[in-house]
């Protein structure tokens, strides 16, 4: 049984596509280079991949930086350093990336005739993107029902989001359990030019907070 999985190489899709394949799904993984400044990701999308197994590996170019608008794809700077509130939209919000994400994943997965779609989102230790959040996840998988043919068919989509309402410490835990090696992810939105972690970006503190709150050393700081 085939799944779509969207890869991006950090630690919350690595723990999702795990999940997936302990779900029992062969997984597809789709992973899109948008132009972003964090581009080391795509390497460690791909060690992810070959960790993971995975049936195919997608790279697809989607240039969301001809539209700009966030940090990510401009040069903006990244806001470091700071206190995370959900309810304060970061300019590291890229607009509608989830959305473009999973009508893509849609796409594919419709080819393939697969109807689960495995994503990594979290709505708890985020920093309030709305398209990370229950509630869109619900509607795009009712959007799925009404845009597709096989949905048009009767077929029924699922968008799983597994990590959805779990802390970051629960996520590192519950992959330490599905044995994963965290070394071989990336999370940083704005590393130096050899790919090193900043530190001090949202993403970086979200992840530190994490290890910590499990006890352990983050494994690709000494990678």
């Amino acid at each position: 049984m085939d799944c779509v999985l969207l890869l991006s190489g950090g630690l919350d899709s690595f723990t999702a596509g795990a999940i997936a394949k302990a779900d029992g799904f062969r997984l597809n993984a789709l992973t899109i280079r948008y132009r972003q400044r964090h581009a080391a990701e795509l390497e460690a999308a791909r060690r992810v991949a070959r960790v993971l197994g995975v049936e195919r590996h997608v790279e697809l170019d989607v240039d969301l930086s001809a539209f700009g608008g966030s940090s990510l794809t401009t040069d903006a700077p990244v806001p470091k350093d700071r206190p995370i509130d959900a309810a304060d939209i970061p300019s590291t919000y890229v607009p509608a990336r989830n959305t473009v994400f999973l009508a893509l994943a849609l796409g594919w997965a419709e080819v393939l005739q697969a109807h689960d779609i495995y994503i990594g989102v979290n709505a708890l230790d985020y920093s309030g993107y709305p398209d990370c959040r229950p509630e869109f996840v619900a509607a795009f998988e009712r959007l799925a029902a009404l845009a597709t043919a096989d949905g048009v068919r009767g077929a029924r989509f699922r968008i799983h989001a597994p990590l959805l309402t779990l802390t970051k410490a629960d996520i590192i835990r519950h992959g330490l359990a599905l044995g994963l090696d965290y070394s071989v992810t990336h999370s940083c939105y704005d590393p130096d030019p050899e790919g090193r972690p900043c530190g001090r970006c949202d993403s970086c503190a979200l992840r530190a907070t994490g290890f910590a709150q499990v006890g352990i050393a983050d494994p690709a700081i000494h990678r």
